[in-house]
C-alpha cells in the first residue's frame, strides 16, 4: 500500500503534524525568523518568561539534559537564547530567550494561530473543532502507561 494512502492512525497523524511544522516554520521564516528550526521547539514551548534551568527544560520536554544543552547553546549561537546565572541560587544557570528570541516565541504563536484560521477555512469550523476535541480526549489517555 502507498503511504500516501495508508489509512493507519498514527501515519495519519505523523503526516498531519508533518504538515503543520512545514507551514508554520514556513510562515514563521516569512515573518523573519528562518534560523528557528522545528527542533528547537521544545524550549520555546517550555520556557519560563524569568528563565528556565537546563535540567527543568529537559525534564519539561522529556528528553535528556545532554540534548536540552545541545538545542539551548543552538539558539544562543543564533542570538534567540542566552544562558545566565539564577538570581536565586548562584551556583544554577537560566536559560532565557533575549528579546529576538522573545519576538521568534511569540510569532511562533502567531505562525500556529494564523494555521489553526487557515486550516479552519479549509475544513470548516465544526470539522476543526470536532479534531480538536478527539486530539484531547487522546491526550489524555495513558492506556496503561505510568504518567
Amino acid at each position: 500500500m502507498s503511504d500516501a494512502l495508508d489509512p493507519r492512525i498514527g501515519r495519519l497523524l505523523s503526516q498531519s503534524y508533518g504538515l503543520w511544522q512545514r507551514l508554520t516554520y514556513a510562515d514563521l521564516a516569512d515573518r523573519g525568523f528562518p534560523e528557528v528550526r522545528p527542533s528547537h521547539s521544545p524550549v520555546f514551548r517550555h520556557i519560563d518568561e524569568g528563565g528556565t534551568r537546563i535540567v527543568d527544560l529537559a525534564e519539561r520536554a522529556g528528553i535528556t539534559k545532554q540534548s536540552m544543552t545541545y538545542l539551548v547553546r543552538q539558539l544562543e549561537d543564533k542570538g534567540l537564547a542566552e544562558i545566565r546565572e539564577d538570581p536565586a541560587d548562584g551556583r544554577a544557570r537560566l536559560v532565557a530567550l533575549t528579546d529576538r528570541g522573545q519576538a521568534a516565541s511569540q510569532a511562533l504563536v502567531e505562525s500556529s494561530l494564523a494555521l489553526e484560521t487557515r486550516f479552519a477555512s479549509e475544513l470548516g469550523n465544526a470539522k476543526l473543532e470536532s479534531l480538536r476535541t478527539v486530539l484531547a480526549e487522546l491526550q489524555g489517555w495513558n492506556f496503561g502507561e505510568e504518567d
